[in-house]
């Protein structure tokens, strides 16, 4: 029997993991178009070859980073979807929990939402973020239907606002300086919640 093949390790203090972190705050610092491997190789003291030891190309590690950010939101999503209760406590879930994945995740959800659909991962991110989005508006035409949402605003509508004010968080929120993820999302909760419960 073979042995199995070991992961490989790249040089000490410079796994994929670390290389991941460091890339993305270059994408958002710069963008993704204007950061060359040779911009990442210099900010990381290493060799293009030594990243290239981790991922084959740039798109990879961009497909890598906006992937945690959307895998966060899925399992939100699905733990949503899998919740008792009538839409309107759901959709208060799905908020909660995206403004978890953002506040814990957040460089990854600012790349991810500042891709524009230029390359083909970019174009694989927005597709599965406008999945998301449907996810959110059919929830809101649910707890429309279940009298729980003013109908006089459409759903799409309703969800592109919500999520818009979550959406937001990237521009000013920073860890360790104000308030809690917890925290936010009982603010952005309290404010769109008692303004789209129907009275």
């Amino acid at each position: 029997m073979t042995e199995p093949k070991q992961a490989r390790r790249g040089r000490p203090g410079y796994d994929l993991e670390s290389l991941l972190q460091v890339a993305v705050k270059l994408f958002n610092e710069r963008g993704y178009d204007g950061t060359s491997m040779e911009d990442l190789a210099r900010k990381l003291g290493i060799t293009k070859s030594a990243i290239y030891h981790h991922v084959r190309s740039k798109d990879e590690l961009l497909r890598l980073a906006v992937d945690r950010a959307l895998d966060g939101l899925f399992e939100v999503a699905a733990e949503a979807e899998a919740a008792p209760g009538p839409a309107i406590d759901r959709l208060e879930l799905l908020v909660r929990g995206s403004i978890g994945v953002l506040t814990e995740r957040l460089p990854f959800v600012t790349l991810l939402l500042r891709v524009r659909g230029n390359t083909k991962v970019e174009r694989a991110a927005l597709a599965r973020r406008r999945e998301f989005d449907r996810f959110v508006t059919d929830l809101v035409k649910q707890a429309e239907a279940e009298g729980d949402v003013r109908p006089d605003v459409d759903p799409a509508l309703t969800s592109r606002l919500l999520f818009g004010t979550v959406n937001s968080l990237i521009e000013w929120y920073r860890p360790r300086r104000g308030s809690s993820g917890a925290e936010l999302a009982d603010a952005v909760c309290k404010i769109a919640f008692d303004g789209l419960r129907r009275s």
